[in-house]
């Protein structure tokens, strides 16, 4: 049985003192014979702060069409209210400058709140690109040992017939000697 140490110089070509974490880790679980591949999303998931679910849910709403459209509808309710209804005692009369200052204030807030939803996604995406590099590396390293393996069972058959083949011209000799004694060369 060959040792960590063994295999990352025969499959990897490189000295074990330089392997890194996820390495070491593959090959550790290529000796073991245990699996490397996870749901990453579990471990994302556990590790979910509420403000972080909370960044999830207004950056998933905040980009759907249900916002575009609510948010249009909003816009052209507000607008209709306040020119066609209301008239002149509208309390946000035409260039709707208490609505400008909603809608900044809101993108003040969702802004920020969505880059957070997207900085946690692309941490996800990190370890989702980690773990699949685990995952290849561990994949390349089986099917390394299954072709060390078959390589083997190759050799192992070749040496037997080999031998087989040498104990049958054996027994041709034997036979041969036997069937027919040895003649002087002389023609005699």
């Amino acid at each position: 049985m060959k040792t960590v140490q063994e295999l990352s110089e025969k499959w990897l070509q490189r000295h074990s003192d330089t392997l890194t974490h996820s390495q070491r880790h593959v090959l550790q679980s290529s000796f073991d014979r245990a699996a490397v591949s996870r749901n990453t999303n579990d471990a994302v998931e556990a590790q979910l702060s509420f403000g972080d679910r909370l960044a999830d849910a207004v950056a998933r709403f905040g980009g759907s069409w249900k916002f575009i459209l609510g948010f249009s509808v909003f816009l052209l309710v507000w607008t209709v209210v306040n020119t066609v209804l209301l008239g002149r005692g509208s309390f946000d009369p035409y260039p709707f400058i208490f609505l400008n200052l909603m809608l900044s204030m809101l993108a003040a807030f969702q802004a920020p709140i969505i880059m957070m939803a997207q900085n946690r996604q692309a941490q996800h995406d990190r370890i989702d690109a980690a773990h699949d590099y685990e995952v290849n590396l561990k994949a390349e390293i089986e099917i390394m040992a299954l072709h060390d393996k078959l390589d083997q069972l190759r050799n192992d058959e070749l040496l037997v017939l080999l031998q087989r083949i040498e104990a049958m011209a054996e027994s041709i000799r034997s036979l041969e000697l036997t069937n027919h004694p040895k003649r002087d060369d002389t023609g005699a």
